[in-house]
């Protein structure tokens, strides 16, 4: 996110734009912020490899507090804004931050966290005079009263993200921080860029939350190559249309729930859209149903790009649109570390074989303060490292995901793996969303139920129930498809795209022993 070079050759030009208010922080301005912030941080006593926690909305000044601390050399930590108090404060003490960073958006949850995180030695809050008392400093108050100028000791800081917690607590993924100018050139974001197809001038446009790994690294890489980034406050598919039109978008990056909106927006809608200015549409954090991917591509031509990659970042595949479409399904080849499909045993699958899926030689994170949980990802040898996906490789070494191992649903001894069922569903034109899991059953341990958000002005119904279980055995093995079907108002999706399935799943076992993570 430094971009001091830009604030000197376009000083008035403009590097972060909020989609909803139209607020514009030029480069001269960005550099100023993150300059105040840095010289806050030191005159807090952070030094280099300190901890910092980010729990914010989307908001401009959350990238200023990141800017801050890449140039104190700081381990920043920026917090899903969508978490409880209590899950808010694990990642705040396990990551050890000295100084937390909030927003009176946040309010309500926020007030919780000073008595829940005793070692926090200061706290500040963005538009903290409408906020409850207690320590919080006004943010802009106590930055503005910092210089502009660089400190004297600028060094490289990263961000240290959590994983999503979408199965258990969530992990602090670490990686020993590289002695650096913050102004080098990281061969990280290099590669990204290049995959990504980023270049000078272009727009970019982020409709996803901030604290989540691909857009921070997303909107880190537009703002060192001093392109303007619009934000959004919050994702709409019809605002999206009207921003990539109004600001010429070049660039930017969805989940396929985003896609999934988009598509079901009305035609009138859709077709006034301008899309003429996009270049490239990045996708990844869940795999894209085959159907939803095909009518993207026929909606705004082959400028797609699919990849995979945890958060922690141990290995990366990649596939543009015309691969895709020679491969329907697939999130691409390795392109980072060599990938393998191993068995329980750790043996090798043969192609077409479904196992878990493994990258070796790229293994450099750690999972913060837990040995147990970084030695349960490797293998003996400790060069090949795993997150839990299964999938299989094709002929030609595509990977094709089939879910999470501990989404696993084992019905009556037969393994079940729910995304496909899922992928199916929100192909149904009264779906909005769906999940697919496991509920317990004393004849065969776990049933395959689904649980449906309706598409707008769908009621639901037994009708409906029916309609649903009928659609999947239409198309899917009948042990594949849900006995029974639950409609709720709406999921409890991140803004990533993932399922937070863990709060569906503990509804259904409450009471029950379940092996599942």
């Amino acid at each position: 996110m430094y971009a001091a070079r830009h604030a000197q050759e376009t000083p008035d030009k403009p590097a972060i734009v909020m989609a909803s208010s139209g607020h514009v922080v030029t480069y001269a301005e960005y550099e100023t912020g993150a300059n105040q912030v840095a010289h806050l941080l030191r005159d807090t006593k952070l030094r280099r490899t300190d901890h910092l926690a980010i729990f914010m909305n989307n908001d401009f000044r959350m990238l200023l507090s990141e800017g801050g601390a890449e140039r104190c050399g700081l381990y920043f930590t920026c917090v899903n804004s969508y978490l409880s108090a209590e899950e808010v404060a694990y990642v705040i003490n396990d990551s050890q931050s000295r100084v937390v960073m909030t927003s009176a958006a946040k309010a309500d949850v926020a007030s919780q966290l000073p008595a829940l995180c005793p070692n926090v030695e200061r706290w500040l809050m963005l538009d903290a005079g409408s906020a409850p008392e207690g320590p919080f400093e006004d943010w802009d108050t106590a930055v503005s009263g910092y210089p502009t100028h660089p400190i004297l000791d600028e060094q490289l800081g990263t961000a240290m993200l959590y994983s999503s917690g979408t199965t258990g607590r969530p992990k602090g993924i670490f990686r020993a921080l590289p002695e650096l100018h913050p102004g080098e050139n990281l061969a990280v974001l290099e590669g990204l860029k290049f995959l990504w197809r980023f270049r000078e001038g272009m727009t970019y446009l982020s409709p996803a939350p901030l604290y989540h790994s691909a857009p921070q690294a997303s909107v880190a890489g537009s703002l060192r190559m001093g392109a303007t980034v619009v934000v959004m406050e919050h994702f709409d598919p019809a605002h999206f249309l009207e921003l990539v039109g109004r600001y010429r978008v070049t660039h930017s990056q969805l989940v396929p729930t985003m896609f999934s909106r988009l598509l079901k927006l009305p035609d009138e809608i859709k077709s006034a859209a301008d899309l003429s200015s996009l270049e490239v549409i990045i996708h990844a954090a869940a795999p894209c149903p085959v159907p939803v991917k095909q009518q993207m591509i026929g909606w705004w031509g082959p400028v797609l790009i699919e990849y995979y990659a945890a958060t922690e970042a141990n290995g990366f595949t990649f596939c543009d649109s015309d691969e895709w479409m020679a491969h329907k399904g697939t999130v691409g080849r390795a392109v980072v570390g060599e990938l393998l499909i191993l068995d329980d045993l750790g043996n090798e699958c043969p192609r077409n074989e479904t196992g878990t899926v493994w990258f070796k030689g790229s293994t450099n994170f750690e999972y913060f303060n837990d040995p147990a949980k970084t030695a349960e990802s490797r293998n003996e040898a400790g060069d090949t490292s795993t997150v839990g996906d299964v999938g299989y490789l094709d002929e030609e070494g595509y990977l094709f995901l089939t879910d999470r191992k501990s989404y696993m649903i084992i019905s009556g001894g037969v393994n079940i793996y729910p995304q496909e069922t899922e992928n199916l569903l929100v192909t149904h034109p009264k779906v909005m969303d769906a999940a697919v899991l496991g509920v317990p059953d004393e004849d065969l341990g776990e049933v395959v139920k689904a649980v449906v958000q309706p598409a707008p002005g769908i009621e639901p119904a037994p009708e409906l129930e029916r309609e649903l279980i009928a659609f999947c055995r239409q198309h899917l093995a009948h042990f594949k498809c849900p006995r029974s079907v639950d409609f709720v108002e709406e999921l409890p999706r991140l803004p990533t795209g993932k399922l937070y399935k863990r709060l569906l799943r503990d509804q259904y076992w409450a009471g029950h022993e379940t092996r599942l993570l």
